[in-house]
């Protein structure tokens, strides 16, 4: 995961993650990408500062008579900084939540095989229903040019846990 901070046309800046630095270019270079505060597409990469994890020195070794003489306690995880989630954010994110739980509940999971039974149902071989599940972007992108209608179900940062 690489998180990057971001910057929208009006000078709004926000951080998000994504999978790789790839994966930011794919979605920059589709116009996925907008901004929380006031949706605009136009999105570029905002100067950031490097991310350095502080660590404390090891704690000195504990001699026992079990012959763990030299064995060194593990160092502490690196301290992170927590920044508060602004009222703005944490809407949107409510609402992502609700369109998640509203799918979940009312649409049938198929799993990988939801570009299959997508076209299935375009093309009226299936009965007419809510489905979800995982395909792969380039499945998603043949679907599009197909006439399919798809939408994504919003990424939440509990997904990444």
């Amino acid at each position: 995961m690489i998180r990057y901070r971001l910057r929208c046309d009006k000078g709004h800046e926000f951080e998000t993650w994504f999978r790789s630095s790839a994966d930011y270019d794919g979605q920059h270079d589709k116009r996925l990408l907008s901004c929380p505060n006031c949706g605009s597409g136009r999105i570029e990469k905002a100067p950031m500062a490097p991310s350095i994890s502080q660590r404390r020195a090891p704690a000195p070794a504990a001699k026992s008579d079990a012959g763990d003489a030299g064995r060194q306690a593990p160092a502490p995880a690196a301290r992170r900084t927590l920044h508060p989630v602004p009222p703005e954010m944490k809407k949107l994110l409510e609402v992502a939540r609700q369109v998640r739980r509203q799918v979940t509940e009312n649409a049938d999971y198929v799993g990988p095989r939801f570009a299959e039974e997508a076209r299935k149902i375009h093309y009226k071989e299936s009965k007419p229903r809510g489905i979800y599940g995982e395909t792969s972007p380039n499945e998603a992108e043949a679907l599009r040019k197909e006439g399919v209608e798809i939408l994504p179900l919003p990424s939440l940062p509990e997904d990444q846990n």
